[in-house]
């Protein structure tokens, strides 16, 4: 295949994808393969000779569609969302094609300024002050250990790369046990271990971190000489939404001297909307903040929006400038490599500006809105369903419950079986999670092309199955 190939294929692949998405719901949410099936249809060897691309595209629709879970299904209510609009298909097919490797400006000047100017957009959208500055990341979980990193390093007087920890007493982070498990990677990542990632227990109905708990840690530390680096809040983690009061771990930070990072990958699109955002009051007196636009507002992965009050400590964490990375001549420039952990970098400023101009700030709101409002109706559906319980509340679009009907014996067996016999029908998709001591089912709806009709037909299915079990 040739580029004077590339158009006929081009147009296929175009029309292949209007039509992918056209008939999604036609589809079972998650894969039906099973373990080892798409191993055993692929060839031990790599071909020795060019195959036809007829023949390529035709073993792609028999091999991989039927071994793919539709992430951008209308009826994906598992998980968070991985949205994927097509505006922002379009930008990455065009990234796709140029491959511009972003590591510097000089390397690629378009893609830096206007990751400058697209994190200026984000950050005004989500109402935080204009003393923080925005990198793109590829995932939360990156910008976690970048936080981390500049964590370690600032409690350490900024020896640590130099020195190693061994020289230093042990360093403490602090979180709740709602954070995501990026958090306990970002602690072995950084050498920090996870023995000194200390739980403060929660409380309270969104689950956030006792005040009291983290001060009386953080004195104990410092009492055992230990040396208390850092706080990682979170607003809308993973498994029920659980959100911390940042305002109040604010103040702690300040008064301690610590980092205070927040892990709002999901729930941080919604903040576009003024409405939502007493559910991380204080924000602004956190020192980074990530969010990811690829989750629920409509930039397909990879695109991480971590913001940053001072870039100085990120790069003199992360930066390594040896003379074939240097710009001469060139005064006032950013190379946002140094504000990240790869040196690589894709050029995905590119689907936020397609994004946010072809849809318009108001209609991204619109769409989340309708997420919440559905959710939460669906959420009051089965509360007042006799069989059903709902375990957590809703935080935005996000609820867990439970099936409880009269005489059931072991409800997490019972529940475990509900979740699987959803999946497996493929009309929708669902996760479970941990609640307290219990199995839950876990609802969120996100996905850019879900309608309420989609949100009914869920809690249809969700009765249906759990009554037929």
């Amino acid at each position: 295949m040739r580029w004077t190939d590339f158009p006929k294929w081009g147009r296929w692949m175009a029309d292949w994808a209007a039509g992918y998405h056209a008939g999604l719901r036609d589809r079972p949410v998650r894969a039906r393969s099973t373990p080892g099936a798409v191993l055993a249809a692929l060839p031990a060897h790599a071909p020795e000779a060019p195959e036809p691309m007829e023949q390529v595209i035709a073993d792609f629709e028999s091999l991989v569609v039927p071994g793919i879970t539709h992430w951008q299904h209308p009826r994906f209510f598992a998980y968070f969302p991985s949205n994927a609009s097509p505006a922002a298909v379009l930008a990455d097919t065009l990234i796709a094609a140029m491959s511009p490797q972003c590591m510097l400006w000089q390397t690629s000047p378009a893609a830096t300024e206007m990751e400058t100017r697209m994190m200026e957009w984000l950050r005004d959208a989500i109402a935080l002050p204009g003393d923080f500055h925005g990198v793109i990341q590829d995932s939360a979980s990156t910008a976690t250990l970048a936080a981390v990193l500049v964590m370690r390093e600032r409690a350490l007087d900024w020896a640590g790369n130099q020195q190693g920890l061994g020289a230093h007493a042990p360093v403490r982070i602090y979180c709740s046990g709602e954070v995501h498990t990026s958090v306990d990677r970002a602690i072995w990542v950084a050498g920090i271990g996870s023995d000194n990632l200390r739980r403060i227990p929660t409380q309270g109905p969104t689950r956030a971190m006792d005040p009291a708990a983290l001060r009386a840690a953080i004195a104990e530390d410092r009492a055992a000489g230990l040396i208390p680096a850092g706080i990682i809040g979170s607003t809308g983690g993973t498994s029920t939404g659980g959100s911390d009061d940042i305002a109040a771990l604010a103040d702690i930070a300040e008064a301690e001297g610590l980092f205070l990072h927040v892990d709002a990958a999901w729930a941080g699109s919604a903040m576009i909307c003024e409405e939502f955002r007493p559910l991380w009051a204080g924000v602004e007196r956190a020192d980074s903040v990530v969010f990811n636009p690829h989750k629920w507002l409509g930039v397909q992965f990879d695109c991480s929006a971590h913001f940053i009050r001072s870039p100085e400590d990120l790069t003199r964490t992360l930066a390594y400038r040896p003379e074939f990375l240097k710009t001469h001549g060139a005064d006032g420039i950013i190379n946002y490599s140094e504000w990240s952990v790869p040196l690589g970098r894709r050029f995905r400023a590119l689907k936020l500006w397609f994004l946010l101009r072809a849809y318009g700030l108001e209609a991204l709101r619109g769409m989340i809105r309708n997420h919440v409002t559905w959710s939460q109706a669906l959420c009051e559906g089965l509360r007042g369903e006799p069989d059903f319980t709902i375990v957590t509340e809703p935080v935005l679009s996000l609820f867990t419950f439970r099936y409880t009907p009269e005489g059931a014996g072991d409800l997490d067996a019972l529940n475990q079986r509900l979740v699987q016999a959803i999946n497996d029908d493929g009309r929708i998709y669902l996760t479970q999670t941990q609640v307290a001591d219990g199995i839950a089912l876990r609802f969120q709806a996100g996905q850019w092309d879900c309608t309420e009709a989609d949100v009914i037909l869920a809690g249809e299915v969700i009765r249906e199955i759990a009554r037929g079990l």
